[in-house]
């Protein structure tokens, strides 16, 4: 099964989704995502694309570490 990040959909949802998601995620400058009440509560809201805004976190830098563990980037399948 391939692992396909879409940058669009909630956190919560990927983490639910993907079980390595979270440490990926935390190791991007995100550490607040390890704690289960920020991610039960931010996760069901903030998107990578808001995260990374909110953050100054470039999102090309968090798309080629998703890559490099083995994701698919959603939008660039389309393209």
């Amino acid at each position: 099964m391939s692992k396909i990040l879409d940058l669009n959909k909630p956190v919560f949802e990927l983490a639910k989704e993907y079980p390595d998601f979270v440490d990926i995620f935390a190791s991007l400058g995100f550490a607040d995502i390890k704690n289960p009440a920020m991610l039960n509560s931010m996760g069901r809201i903030i998107t990578i694309n808001k995260g990374s805004e909110m953050k100054g976190i470039p999102l090309e830098k968090i798309k080629e570490v998703f890559k490099e563990h083995g994701y698919e980037i959603a939008e660039d399948k389309k393209k």
